[in-house]
């Protein structure tokens, strides 16, 4: 079971599976890391959360507690600038019981507590808490 965990902090009960790699990041207690999930540095992932497999978490982004990524989710922490020259990492913040569904692309924004992120959507702007967006670009989804 090949795992690459390196200067991570890693709270109790939390299970990684195989194929991982996992460096420099915080992950709380009671997690579920699943099969070929990549997590880059200064990662941080609050307690009682489930990343499925085929996810990549790259650095800048933080997920807050009970929160729910489906499969291959991609986080990116960049966005273009006109200097093409220069790379500037952008944050995400993920609050708290969100879920978020499968081959979702999250840009650098903020998504709100109890918010629910529609399987491959693309979310480009902020999500308020307590709101569904689906689509490519994402809307609200208003019933």
């Amino acid at each position: 079971m090949r795992k690459l965990i390196k200067d991570c902090n890693i709270g109790n009960g939390t299970k990684i599976m195989p194929f991982v790699n996992l460096y420099g990041c915080s992950i709380g207690s009671n997690c579920l890391i699943g099969t070929f999930v990549e997590i880059q540095k200064n990662v941080l992932i609050g307690n009682n959360t489930k990343i499925s497999s085929h996810t990549f978490i790259c650095e800048g982004v933080d997920i807050g507690d009970d929160c729910f990524i489906a499969h291959g989710v991609m986080f990116i922490n960049d966005k273009y600038t006109e200097d093409r020259d220069e790379w500037v990492l952008r944050k995400t913040v993920v609050g708290n019981k969100v879920r978020i569904g499968s081959n979702a692309t999250i840009l650098p924004v903020k998504i709100g507590d109890n918010s629910v992120i529609g399987a491959g959507s693309v979310i480009t702007k902020d999500v308020l808490p307590n709101t569904i967006v689906m689509g490519n670009p994402s809307k609200v989804y208003e019933k």
